[in-house]
């Protein structure tokens, strides 16, 4: 099987359980903001924001490396798994330590009584990362996408049965995704039937060194990563500002804002799934640089096209997954969203060039990549939420992850250097630009301009996907 043919397989395989279980992480979305107040929304969204900022730190990134050495047909896959195991623990076992004093952080107050609600959390979301990345390098996908279709399934079951039924608020939330995870862990553990790599004596030191070699530069990057996704709610709830609406209400508001574009991200997730393995495989590969060119000009159409499509629907979208009938306050939240789905545009091309980084062993070079828009992010906000507040927050996080692109568009080709059109790059991000200000101000016949301006999008898109879609048809290809 060529390698387009083995990637467009492979995401379609993502798609299949990725779309399923997305659709029921929608409605979830849609039950949250019905149960939890504004604030309450916000302390929710801390709470998964210290999952995804702790599980690196403590389990050291270690499942990157499991997927960048489980690929590789010459590394031992018992001493991948074992040696991954035990470092996890080993990181675990320090979180416990530390993690009571988390509450002692003054913008980490309203997390108190969910300390060990926390800790647990974590654990069980180490256990199903470390099993299901392990699946993922052995390639079965298959596994890997019902996993996902099952262990949203069931945190949607556990969800209505202790928020909607039983009236546990955030420690409803917090359960249900403690018990998804382990039944997803356990669930992989079995079916894939991992306790034969699982031994203590094929545990390697030495090999743990080189696995944290890889896996170590990208827990700063991870840490960075989810911090700039976050920071924007930290400074919204703790700026006070006479001008515009602040305060942990106005957090909230903007955090039921980011899921609307997280439909981009969720179609754009599922094919990064499938890349970031071919990226890998294909790294030694003689028209690597072909296949990149491709692939990339394909992702960029698709990610333009698709923003654009969901700025015309953005007020239907934004009323299906935010239920504003028990907080009224949330019925705003569609009014921040465009620039948010503009910078989710450059978030999904970030994470396809931090694919080279992966492929090529150049970690490091994620890390200060996102170091610098992590700092530039921090000043933005600071000068942009006191005069302008949520909006001010949305153009912050573009313009951070703009840069973050134009920085790694520039580094990564270093290493992969394929070509791509800086032009018609600029040209669609004028256009999607051009759709924000018309959603933000609404000028008068402003839909209208919307449909042409989408239409325009369109027409500049559409020949890479039509191109790639030929070369999918193809029985031969290179």
């Amino acid at each position: 099987m060529n390698k387009y043919k083995n990637l467009a397989l492979n995401t379609i395989i993502f798609a299949v359980g990725s779309f399923s279980s997305k659709l029921f992480s929608l409605l979830l979305n849609n039950l949250y903001t019905k149960h939890f107040s504004p604030s309450g929304f916000y302390t929710k969204t801390l709470l998964d924001t210290l999952l995804l900022f702790m599980l690196p730190v403590f389990t050291f990134s270690i499942t990157e490396a499991v997927v960048r050495y489980g690929l590789d047909k010459k590394y031992d896959k018992t001493c991948i798994f074992t040696t991954a195991a035990v470092i996890t623990g080993i990181g675990l076992s320090a979180m416990a330590v530390i993690s009571p004093f988390l509450h002692f952080i003054p913008f980490l107050r309203q997390i108190s009584g969910y300390t060990v609600l926390l800790v647990v959390y974590i654990c069980a979301s180490a256990a199903r990362a470390l099993c299901s990345q392990f699946v993922r390098a052995r390639e079965m996908v298959k596994l890997f996408a019902l996993d996902g279709i099952l262990t949203t399934m069931l945190l949607f079951i556990f969800s209505l049965i202790f928020i909607s039924g039983m009236g546990l608020g955030v420690r409803g939330f917090m359960l249900s995704g403690i018990l998804s995870d382990l039944c997803s862990a356990l669930f992989l553990f079995t079916a894939a039937n991992l306790r034969k790599f699982l031994d203590i004596r094929a545990f390697s030191p030495e090999f743990g060194r080189a696995m944290l070699r890889f896996s170590l530069p990208l827990v700063p990057t991870a840490v960075m990563w989810t911090f700039t996704g976050f920071s924007d709610q930290i400074f919204i709830g703790n700026i006070h500002s006479d001008k515009v609406f602040t305060g942990v209400d106005a957090a909230g508001i903007y955090s039921a804002a980011t899921k609307v574009p997280n439909l981009v991200s969720m179609a754009a997730t599922v094919f990064f799934q499938a890349w970031n393995m071919s990226a890998i495989t294909e790294n030694d590969s003689a028209d690597r640089e072909a296949f990149y060119e491709k692939v990339f000009a394909s992702f960029e159409a698709m990610l333009f096209i698709g923003a654009a499509a969901l700025m015309l629907i953005l007020r239907p979208v934004s009323a299906l997954l935010i239920n504003y009938s028990t907080y009224p306050e949330y019925a705003d939240a569609y009014k921040y969203t465009p620039l948010l789905i503009a910078a989710a545009v450059f978030t999904c091309l970030d994470l396809f060039l931090n694919g080279i980084y992966t492929a090529t062993g150049h970690t490091q070079n994620a890390f200060w990549s996102i170091f610098a828009v992590c700092a530039v992010n921090i000043v933005l906000n600071l000068c942009l939420i006191p005069e302008w507040g949520i909006q001010g927050a949305a153009l912050a996080t573009f313009l951070s992850y703009l840069l973050c692109y134009c920085i790694r568009m520039i580094d990564a080709r270093y290493y992969v250097p394929f070509r791509f059109s800086p032009g018609k790059n600029a040209v669609n991000t004028g256009l999607l630009l051009a759709m924000c200000g018309l959603w933000i101000f609404r000028p008068s016949g402003y839909f209208v301009l919307l449909v042409l301006t989408a239409a325009g999008i369109s027409v500049l898109n559409y020949r890479p996907m039509l191109l790639t879609v030929n070369k999918l048809l193809r029985r031969e290809g290179k």
